[in-house]
């Protein structure tokens, strides 16, 4: 019922400790003058897709950065935002709950009345659902009192993840303009944002005055991109279940006698499988990245596994733990066929008690040989997004069941003759999804609810709340916004033959960079964590004292500060046109004319090679 949502909470001592935090902003954004520079036009990071993206765009691609500065800030061009008018905002949470969303809506609550206390802030009730049929709550200090730092999404709910069709949009357009509507706010990850651009392009070729703002918030911590170093909700996930994983290992160290299959949500991509694994030391993690890349089947990693059993069998230990991301299951190669199959007999309509006789013969083949409760799962209708519902499909117990079977098979065949093999199953991700949301993303939702007030103070349209420089204390961060299409690749599918053809421009879920800082820490130390137990608790989240400003250790290898190296190069280049002015001497203008034909040179071959794309 509507009325169950914006309702008081009854609060623990803990919970009550906690929504009295007050979350630190950083220096640009305290007090009431901000000074806003805008930078160069953006463009998509893939050349090759941008002519698409352009076309499917017009008025929203190309739009600069802008860099939210404080007011004292030296830099030509910076405007200081002086009139702030009294605006209606409206906010939405799309797709799953992800720890720290409740403060993106303090956070900007409380940037909108403190620039105008008139402003006016609506959250729709129940998601997208909600948006449709304009059911509002407005956000008050009396609402918010027992949802500050608090998890779920409980203060307004969620329910479908997308806003796409013509009729949803239509919808979505019809409540901002009834509701007059100064900027629609859209809470989400990389599906939702995706929807958040579209919606920003539709409104303004229909001259509606709404402007669309996205928020990076996804669990997953897979909407990730030049401008996004990690996504609010992800660093209380990967602590939470590393202390569930650490807990698991300490208890098959005990025990000496079991196997644990842990599966852990995050969708396609093995961002959260990683994380863990960095901060919990398992003795094996199976990333979908590496299994797709090397086009490994199901076989190889269960070969894979029972070596791994067979070795430490040799050394007397008959206990372990594996971790899995639930996006492993796509990653091999001839279930992602399977499930292109029965995907495709869905959509026509076909029943699923029928779909077995239909498939090719190698899928039917593959169908049946796998257990009955897999069958059963991979019939589910798709997301949709069209991927399977991969927090449905028992993957763990799936590998389980066939390292079991594989197992007795080397026991009768002489080949293994260590002790039973005995496998224990768990699903980690409902578990931790709701729990209160770590200090880090208590800042950092609501650092990004008030840079989505000041974009939407500044007019813009069509852009996403941005903060780098994050691995560092939240004084240093940096403040800024970037449009959501420079953000967007286009993708190419294969359909036979060589041909091939053009998928939307959109948002797509970032995978882990094999070839990044965080895999090479792993790949450092698998070996030492497969064969020496070398198991780390990190223990329950800490608000206070050691480990309270600890933050995901992917997070912190990697060398990120897109942001903060785009205005450092904009200040070179500043310091090149203060010198080479027309009247300056010959030896200056060939040595500007030298240096900068070699960098060009080598900026245009490395572009090139890469084909624009940026690593993370």
């Amino acid at each position: 019922m509507d009325s169950d949502y914006g309702i008081a909470r009854e609060l623990s001592d803990l919970q009550k400790l906690r929504s009295h935090y007050q979350p630190e902003l950083p220096p640009c954004l305290q007090g009431t003058t901000v000074r806003v520079h805008f930078g160069d036009a953006t463009a998509a990071a893939d050349p090759t897709g941008a002519h698409t993206i352009s076309r499917s765009f017009p008025l929203t691609y190309g739009q600069p950065l802008a860099h939210f500065l404080r007011s004292t800030a030296k830099v030509p061009d910076a405007q200081i935002i002086t009139e702030h008018a009294a605006v209606r905002v409206g906010v939405v949470f799309c797709g799953r709950q992800s720890p720290g969303g409740h403060n993106v809506i303090w956070g900007l609550h409380e940037a909108l009345k403190v620039h105008n206390p008139k402003s006016v802030l609506l959250g729709f009730l129940g998601g997208s659902d909600g948006l449709f049929a304009q059911k509002t709550l407005e956000v008050t200090d009396e609402v918010l009192a027992t949802y500050k730092n608090q998890g779920g999404y409980d203060l307004l709910g969620r329910t479908k993840d997308q806003i796409r069709t013509i009729e949803q949009v239509n919808a979505a357009l019809n409540a901002c303009t009834a509701l007059k509507l100064d900027a629609l706010v859209i809470i989400g990850g990389v599906t939702s944002n995706t929807d958040a651009a579209q919606l920003a392009e539709t409104f303004a070729e229909r001259k509606c005055p709404t402007k669309v703002v996205g928020i990076p918030v996804t669990l997953n911590g897979d909407l990730r991109n030049q401008f996004v170093e990690t996504n609010v909700g992800f660093d209380t996930i990967c602590k939470v279940n590393s202390q569930l994983i650490s807990n698991v290992c300490t208890d098959a160290l005990s025990a000496e006698k079991y196997y644990y299959f842990i599966r852990l949500m995050g969708r396609k991509a093995s961002h959260v499988a990683l994380e863990c694994t960095l901060q919990s030391h398992p003795n094996m993690v199976i990333l979908a990245e590496e299994v797709a890349a090397s086009k490994l089947t199901i076989f190889d990693i269960t070969n894979q596994i029972c070596d791994a059993v067979q070795a430490r069998a040799e050394q007397d230990k008959y206990h372990g733990v594996i971790l899995l991301p639930e996006g492993l299951i796509e990653s091999f190669p001839e279930v992602f066929a399977l499930l292109q199959e029965i995907h495709a007999l869905l959509r026509q309509g076909v029943s699923a008690d029928n779909i077995s006789a239909q498939l090719s013969p190698w899928a039917s083949a593959l169908f049946e040989f796998l257990p009955p409760f897999i069958r059963k799962q991979l019939l589910l209708h798709p997301e949709s997004d069209d991927s399977a519902q991969l927090s449905q499909i028992e993957t763990e117990k799936l590998l389980a069941h066939l390292v079991e079977a594989e197992m007795n098979k080397r026991t009768k065949e002489g080949t293994y003759k260590g002790k039973k093999f005995n496998a224990i199953c768990h699903f980690f991700g409902y578990q931790a999804r709701g729990s209160l949301p770590s200090k880090f993303d208590c800042d950092y939702a609501y650092v990004l609810g008030h840079i989505g007030y000041h974009i939407i103070a500044a007019g813009l349209n069509g852009y996403m709340a941005t903060l780098t420089n994050l691995k560092n204390p939240v004084n240093k961060w940096r403040c800024a916004a970037a449009p959501i299409t420079a953000m967007m690749t286009v993708k190419r599918y294969g359909r036979g033959h060589g041909a091939s053809i053009l998928g939307k421009p959109a948002l797509h879920p970032a995978t882990v960079d094999l070839k990044g800082k965080s895999y090479e820490l792993l790949r450092q130390n698998s070996t030492k964590f497969l064969m020496d137990d070398v198991y780390r608790n990190p223990g329950p989240l800490q608000y206070d004292g050691p480990g309270a400003d600890a933050k995901a250790v992917t997070l912190c290898v990697e060398d990120q500060d897109y942001m903060g190296r785009i205005k450092l190069l904009q200040e070179h280049l500043d310091k090149v046109r203060s010198i080479v002015k027309p009247g300056c001497s010959q030896d200056v203008l060939k040595a500007a004319l030298s240096a900068m034909a070699s960098v060009t040179e080598i900026l245009s071959v490395m572009s090139a090679a890469s084909g624009g794309s940026t690593p993370f």
